[in-house]
């Protein structure tokens, strides 16, 4: 004999009522399709975390099997766009009705894109860890675009200290004598001539973007390039010889503290048409057992906060 099942989440009585911001799933494995400007759509594996609010207060809980399943559509028959992720949290409302009327998703992936080298036109591969977070409340979809972009800086402080010390070593080495071109040359090119070098770390800017609400496509590589050609020193993949040796010439021409790379980005994006922007960026110091860290946003009402 055939019974029903019971549905706990909708017959039984709450242990204590009240209202939830969000009630959802975390860490839900999603390989997905991404679409963005300027790339063919791309296979990467994503995490995602779905939500909606509890508005009803003596509902027991939300079905979270629905907000799986619309994810899993999303994930199996469609690419990741502003649109369809629109759809994905109108269908988290709509499967909802009574106990909801605002949804949320966070999707976590790493974008790998072939990026060429400075000089020699070599090419590799570099990924980006990329989040894009959606929600959807009473039909407003606010949608933002993240990034962690990779690079090198080098610390004017310290750049200023190794030259004083090749000023000293130079005039240790030459108070005495007829300044001549050739030794002179000879004379950089080795230890003694370059006896101190400025200290450099891996650094990486956070970099979170609010998209128009008419936004009609991503647009990840834009942004990565925005950033990466402002900062002038990325990570790079394939490396030879005289990509190497412009990387050391770039580290030097673009000294710059955590303010400076701060202030750099602010003034970037502040040219921009994002509706608003979040900027954080880590040094990871060398000389240091602690990161210098610096923050910016573009500073609007009710906007981002730092």
């Amino acid at each position: 004999m055939q019974t029903t099942m019971p549905d706990i989440a909708h017959s039984a009585d709450a242990l204590q009522t009240g209202k939830l911001d969000w009630v959802g799933m975390g860490n839900i494995e999603l390989p997905l399709l991404f679409a963005s400007k300027g790339l063919s759509d791309t296979h990467v594996t994503a995490k995602a975390d779905a939500f909606v609010n509890l508005q009803k207060e003596d509902a027991k809980g939300i079905h979270m099997s629905r907000l799986f399943l619309a994810l899993d559509t999303l994930s199996c028959e469609q690419s990741l766009t502003p649109k369809t992720l629109t759809q994905v949290l109108d269908s988290f409302i709509s499967s909802h009705q009574d106990l909801s009327n605002a949804a949320k998703v966070s999707i976590h992936f790493e974008l790998p894109l072939r990026r060429q080298s400075l000089l020699s036109q070599k090419q590799g591969w570099k990924s980006y860890p990329v989040t894009v977070t959606a929600t959807l409340n009473d039909g407003v979809a606010r949608i933002e675009l993240g990034v962690d972009v990779t690079y090198s800086s080098t610390c004017p402080c310290s750049a200023a200290l190794a030259r004083q010390l090749i000023q000293n070593a130079f005039a240790d080495k030459f108070q005495q004598q007829t300044v001549d071109t050739k030794q002179v040359h000879a004379w950089l090119g080795t230890t003694e001539g370059v006896l101190a070098t400025p200290h450099s770390q891996r650094s990486i800017a956070n970099i979170k973007v609010l998209l128009a609400s008419d936004c009609e496509e991503f647009d990840i590589l834009t942004l990565i390039n925005q950033v990466e050609n402002e900062l002038k020193t990325p990570v790079q993949a394939a490396v030879k010889r005289e990509d190497e040796q412009e990387f050391a010439r770039l580290n030097g021409q673009n000294l710059m503290f955590c303010e400076d790379a701060a202030r750099k980005l602010k003034a970037l994006f502040n040219q921009t048409n994002y509706q608003d922007f979040f900027v954080k960026i880590n040094h990871y110091e060398s000389l240091h057992a602690h990161d210098a860290v610096a923050y910016a946003v573009k500073g609007i009402d009710q906007g981002y906060k730092a």
